[in-house]
């Protein structure tokens, strides 16, 4: 049996992103036994994977303590084929420890040079992040076949308690970074142009819950719902997967529609559709601001707060 030890520590959107890997390898080794490293608090989006053997969770917040004890864990099997799908250093190190005989990762990964294969990273030539996970097999096989998407697994309890009297859609209004967020005043426009048969289900962290209350406030309609904080991940998905639209961010929950195909809208206002994180759904459409700004991008990840004070690009035409 082939066994292969995948390391993805960085966010949400991140991870589900390299489900597409997960897929992938799947189809090329169906013995394959896949053991995979993330960071505490992501655990939950593949704890129930058809896929993954083996969850190794690492601490951030006791950072050193949990490197190496999940070192220790990891040592105990010898991988085939190690995947460092991070750029970082602690990822790196990790890759250093690990036994395998064929280590694969990202040139710029600072300790890429104890890998045994090594692939260019470029962002902002229009190729997907997926894409770029998927070109670490080229380092095994010459091309990539009937290439796969990310894929979540909700389990039936994650549908047990969504709407089903009603049609809905789904917002998920907040990002870690402010200006890869759709500003509040024009959630309040959208939530006002959606039919008023439509329920609206506003989805995010219980960090969240404020930003959705105060839309919902200033919307003046009925039929809208604040579940910040009240659905796990995969809950989340299923919700998203039933909904008659989601409206999203350049942020984890437009990963998690496409993971489990579901229509979805996604809104770019710092960040650029050509970085290669934009929906795979098959009911996908993006939205951005129509004239061009001197001042976009401004990052690749965005910022707390607009650089230029104006946050024009979050002007988008809905």
């Amino acid at each position: 049996m082939t066994k292969i030890l995948i390391i993805q520590t960085a966010f949400i959107g991140d991870v589900i992103l390299a489900t597409a890997l997960i897929e992938q390898l799947k189809a090329y080794f169906p013995e394959v036994q896949i053991d995979f490293l993330l960071r505490k608090g992501n655990e939950s989006l593949l704890s129930t994977h058809p896929f993954i053997n083996q969850l190794y969770v690492f601490d951030k917040k006791n950072k050193w303590a949990s490197f190496f004890a999940n070192l220790k864990a990891i040592r105990n099997t010898r991988y085939d084929i190690l995947f460092n799908l991070q750029r970082y250093f602690s990822s790196g190190l990790f890759a250093m420890g690990v036994k395998a005989k064929c280590k694969i990762g990202f040139d710029k990964n600072p300790l890429s040079l104890f890998y045994n294969k090594k692939v260019k990273h470029i962002i902002g030539n229009g190729s997907h992040e997926i894409d770029r996970n998927l070109q670490l097999l080229t380092a095994i096989f010459q091309d990539i076949k009937d290439r796969k998407l990310p894929c979540l697994y909700p389990q039936a309890a994650d549908y047990e308690n969504l709407p089903t009297a009603q049609t809905y859609v789904c917002f998920a209004p907040a990002s870690v970074w402010a200006t890869k967020q759709l500003p509040a005043h024009k959630w309040i426009e959208l939530a006002k142009k959606i039919p008023a048969d439509q329920a609206i289900y506003l989805i995010g962290a219980k960090s969240d819950a404020l930003l959705c209350a105060q839309i919902i406030e200033q919307s003046q309609r009925a039929n809208m719902h604040n579940s910040a904080g009240q659905f796990s991940f995969l809950q989340s998905a299923a919700l998203m997967q039933q909904a008659t639209m989601n409206y999203v961010n350049d942020s984890a929950p437009l990963h998690i529609a496409s993971a489990v195909n579901a229509p979805v809208t996604a809104f770019f206002c710092s960040t650029m559709p050509s970085f290669g994180f934009t929906p795979l759904s098959d009911v996908s459409i993006i939205k951005e601001v129509a004239t061009g700004l001197d001042c976009r991008p401004c990052g690749l990840h965005g910022f707390k707060s607009c650089p230029k004070g104006h946050f024009k690009c979050g002007e988008i035409e809905l």
